[in-house]
This record gives C-alpha cells, sequence and structure tokens, in this order.
C-alpha cells in the first residue's frame, strides 16, 4: 500500500485552523496497518489534536523505535521531522535531538514491546530525566509482528489468541512513569477519540516529561473473548470518571494599584488612608496593544 499516493487535491470545504493548515495537511501516508487496528485511531486523533492546536507541521519531530506501532508516525504530519530509530532506542535519540534543537515539539511513538522489554532501560531514565517530550506507548499487549506472543504489558490471566494463558506479572507503564517522576501521565483508549484528543492535546501543551498510555486492540492477534485488550473488553470496563477536556492558558493577568485622589476637604473629615483601584492589563501583548484606559479599568 505504500506506493499508493494520496491526492493533493483538498476540498473546498475543509477549514483552516489559526497557521492556515487544513486537516489533511497533518495527514501522512496510506497506513499498510490491518484494517480496524488501534493504531490508525490514534495516528487520527493525534493528527486531530495538531490541527486544533494550530500547530506548524514542520515544528514537530517524531521519532520511534521498532513494531507496529512504530510505524505509524509515517501515517501522520507528513510535513514534519521524523526518524525511526532502532529497537528500544527511541528515548535516547530522541534526548540528543532535544539537546540539539530545543525549539522543536518532540513526539516519541513506541509500544509496549519497544518500550516495557528491550526499552524499558530506556524509558525509565527518560522519564527520570525530564526529557521534555511526549511519550506515547500504543499498547496492544501482544507482539503483532511476530504472531502474537504476550508482551510484558499483558494481564495475568489474559488468553491468547491459541489458548494459552499469560501467567507472568504485567509491567504497568503508568506507574513506572509516576513513580520516576513524569509530570503528566495518562491512559486512554484508542477506540474513544472524544476521551484521546484531548490527553494528546494536554500532553502537547504541558511543556514537559509528558507519558501517555494507550490501550491499542491488535485485530490481528489480540482481539479475541478471553483477551483484556480486546475491543469488546475495555468497552465494558472502560468506565468515565469525569468528563476531560483541555483548556489552554490565557495570559498572565497582573495588578498595577493606581492612586485615587480625593478633594482637600474631603481628606480633613475623613482622617482614613486613600485608597486604591486597580487596573488590570496582560502580562504580554503579541501585537503591541496598549493596556485599556484609567477609566475603563477603574472600580
Amino acid at each position: 500500500m505504500t506506493y499508493i499516493t494520496k491526492p493533493r487535491l483538498h476540498h473546498p470545504s475543509l477549514q483552516p485552523n489559526k497557521v492556515g493548515y487544513t486537516r489533511r495537511d497533518y495527514e501522512g501516508r496510506v497506513s499498510t496497518l490491518c484494517a480496524g487496528c488501534g493504531h490508525d485511531s490514534i495516528s487520527a486523533a493525534l493528527i486531530q489534536a495538531c490541527w486544533e492546536m494550530d500547530i506548524q507541521p514542520h515544528r514537530v519531530a517524531k521519532l520511534s523505535g521498532i513494531g507496529c506501532s512504530s510505524k505509524t508516525p509515517d501515517y501522520f504530519l507528513g510535513a514534519s521531522h521524523g526518524f525511526n530509530t532502532v529497537h528500544g532506542r527511541m528515548p535516547s535519540v530522541l534526548t540528543g535531538a532535544n539537546l540539539a534543537n530545543r525549539e522543536l515539539l518532540y513526539l516519541g511513538i513506541s509500544g509496549d514491546g519497544d518500550s516495557a522489554s528491550i526499552g524499558i532501560g530506556q524509558f525509565a531514565h527518560v522519564m527520570r530525566r525530564g526529557v521534555r517530550m511526549v511519550y506515547i506507548v500504543e499498547n496492544n499487549g501482544v507482539y503483532g509482528l511476530t504472531k502474537g506472543q504476550f508482551s510484558a504489558t499483558a494481564d495475568r490471566g489474559s488468553k491468547s489468541k491459541k489458548g494459552a494463558i499469560n501467567n507472568d506479572s504485567a509491567v504497568d507503564l503508568v506507574a513506572l512513569a509516576l513513580q520516576l517522576g513524569a509530570t503528566y501521565v495518562a491512559r486512554g483508549f484508542s477506540g474513544d477519540k472524544a476521551q484521546l484528543v484531548p490527553l494528546i492535546k494536554g500532553a502537547i501543551g504541558h511543556g514537559g516529561a509528558a507519558f501517555i498510555d494507550v490501550i491499542s486492540p491488535c485485530v490481528a492477534f489480540n482481539n479475541h473473548p478471553g483477551s483484556t485488550r480486546s475491543y469488546d473488553h475495555v468497552r465494558e470496563h472502560n468506565d468515565a470518571l469525569n468528563r476531560i477536556d483541555f483548556i489552554d492558558l490565557a495570559p498572565e493577568l497582573h495588578a498595577e494599584p493606581l492612586r485615587q485622589h480625593r478633594p482637600a476637604a474631603a481628606r480633613r473629615r475623613h482622617h482614613a488612608p486613600a485608597q486604591t483601584a486597580c487596573r488590570l492589563r496582560p502580562h504580554a501583548s503579541p501585537r503591541g496593544d496598549e493596556p485599556p484606559g484609567r477609566d475603563a479599568g477603574r472600580r
């Protein structure tokens, strides 16, 4: 499918964002993953989040390791920077890129095998160091490229497609990220776009070490009865405790005290100290606008 090129024409009904890009400008190549793969839903959520946040694609660097999940950066933000590293080594390469250019937004895309097995040491250190990045693990509980063996995040008691039962304890990447000091930690579900898009927007706007563990069913090897990573199982156990949304930060406001003058006769009658009024002004104005006048801010 990689030889199929998406058309360059944009439908006239597509709405541009504040930087002049339509949602189509944030897409990549045609996906080669299985039809219904949860990873494609994560790519769609990333596209939607970047479009809504008015992010310029060329200001993004996306890095990945090895696996089905690490193929997905080719399917979104086609005009951004990209690097496909070796198995489990994405965090160290991203750290080096971040040191070289701190002006870019760094997206690290990985899988449960890539981050919880061969790359668990790299995952631990990048969380411990607090590298400024958005680290997304597309967690399906199996090795999809090698016929569905259990990964390190597979739940104990989960049943494989061939009927084998997993007897090993699972590595909880969310608990590990919290223990190691990550300042933004979340878990989402690829089948719930209304939940996932705000989580990604929050991670992008965080500006620190942000980690999201996304349960992403593998339709080929882990979407059957007995699996704890199937669409049916996750939907049955996905209880919303609250409704999540992303609210961007507003410009900081500062209060500037102003002396309030009274006639001399009034000052002689009232010996109390002079009162003050406040004028609120933004901390910074991107267009150089003057703050409102004295009368407009007086109360």
